[in-house]
């Protein structure tokens, strides 16, 4: 079977670039409250006594509920616009953080910081986000949008990031949390401009997807999409992106505290991840323009099991530690851009959010297993040395897993109509 994808009507910018840097703010916000909750794994265990296993469980349960919330999500906003679903997810987000230090024990973190602040976080997370923009845009520019998008969650957690760790510090993890969920009702005002989806002048009512037939239902669009194998290699590779990711944000504080550094180096670290990553989304939405999508996943997903493969025979110092956050920060969630670029190449704009909300619930139930099973293994041994092997194991799977993915080589829009192979 091959599927024809015919050149969308000329689209001013002034239309879609607003949308893209609103969509971006609001993704800094969110990504940059979740990405620093491994800051208030020792606090709350001082506070509380709590233990580390216990805690890491309430934000594995965190990890999972943002990603299945996002295909939920990412339909309705897909069926009835974004708008709501963004502000539904700021009140969420800023109730689970406001709620927290009220019900600081196991029971109340699961619901806190488990459920209420993860199901808002997912709901202005990068399906809906990336879903609501690219509706609007041309089929050429989408791929460099996702990248920017996704940077304005990278800067958010460097922005987030030591910020956290000097109200932890000044005032206590009570303060640090009611200051995030101030934060977080930012995000109000900048779901206005995506509040809707303007049909008249989307790039979908002019172009033919690439997969999806006119007018075909989310439901038909769901059974192509199970049935199609390069689908489920993306959520195989992402899945194990997942555990990886999940285990670094939630504990790497924590290995840096068994190295008997400050916590001070852990904020940095973090914010280096978040600062270097704004240049890898970058430079993953250009070159996902330019060359095959599959092939820098590939590449990314390798690049991770080299750098763990360094960290563990080098010197545990601020250095250290240092150079390999930057190092992961260029791959951090710049799989993110490529991924959706994939979703949107096999299946088309028109069900994004639902689709790759559906990519990104695999993600997060690998980061559930990353950020609880980091706990256990820290409590069985004493260290994350087995986590350490296990993510290069999986960084080299989910390399693997990308090669055979059905992908087109990326042609200039002039020279289409093309046919792609299925």
């Amino acid at each position: 079977m091959t599927a024809v994808s015919y050149p969308a009507a000329p689209h001013p910018a002034t239309r879609y670039w607003p949308l893209v840097l609103a969509a971006t703010a609001m993704l800094m916000i969110t990504m940059g409250v979740r990405q620093s909750m491994g800051l208030f794994i020792a606090p709350i265990g001082r506070s509380t006594g709590l233990t580390v296993a216990q805690i890491s469980f309430a934000l594995a349960i965190g990890q999972f509920v943002w990603g299945v919330v996002q295909p939920v999500f990412g339909a309705i906003a897909d069926q009835r616009g974004p708008g709501r679903v963004l502000v539904a997810g700021g009140v969420l987000l800023a109730a689970g953080l406001v709620l927290a230090p009220t019900f600081a024990s196991e029971w109340g973190l699961l619901l806190t910081l488990g459920v209420l602040s993860a199901a808002g976080a997912g709901a202005g997370s990068f399906s809906i986000l990336i879903g609501a923009t690219a509706q609007h845009m041309p089929a050429e520019k989408r791929s460099m949008a996702a990248g920017v998008i996704n940077a304005g969650g990278s800067f958010g957690q460097f922005l987030f990031a030591p910020l956290v760790q000097a109200v932890i510090s000044a005032a206590g993890w009570a303060a640090a949390m009611w200051t995030l969920a101030v934060s977080a009702l930012a995000t109000l005002p900048l779901a206005w401009p995506l509040r809707r989806r303007d049909a008249e002048h989307s790039v979908v009512a002019s172009a033919v997807a690439t997969s999806a037939a006119p007018g075909i239902g989310l439901r038909e669009q769901l059974r192509i999409a199970v049935r199609d194998r390069s689908y489920w290699l993306l959520h195989l590779g992402f899945f194990t992106c997942g555990v990886h990711i999940a285990f670094l944000v939630t504990h790497l504080p924590g290995e840096i505290a068994l190295c008997g550094l400050p916590a001070s180096v852990s904020a940095v670290s973090l914010a280096l991840i978040g600062l270097f990553n704004v240049g890898g989304s970058l430079g993953a939405g250009w070159l996902g323009q330019r060359f095959r999508m599959k092939y820098l996943l590939a590449a990314m997903y390798a690049s991770r099991a080299l750098l763990i493969a360094i960290y563990l025979v080098s010197p545990p110092t601020p250095l250290t530690f240092f150079l390999f956050s930057a190092g992961l920060g260029l791959t951090w969630l710049a799989t993110v851009p490529p991924t959706a670029g994939l979703v949107g190449k096999l299946f088309g704009p028109r069900y994004l959010g639902t689709l790759f909300g559906l990519t990104l619930l695999s993600h997060q139930l690998g980061g559930f297993f990353g950020a609880w099973v980091g706990g256990l293994v820290l409590e069985r041994f004493g260290d994350y040395s087995w986590m350490w092997y296990a993510d290069m194991t999986l960084a080299l799977i989910a390399a693997a897993a990308n090669l055979p993915i059905r992908e087109s080589v990326p042609v200039p829009a002039r020279a289409q109509p093309q046919v792609q192979p299925t």
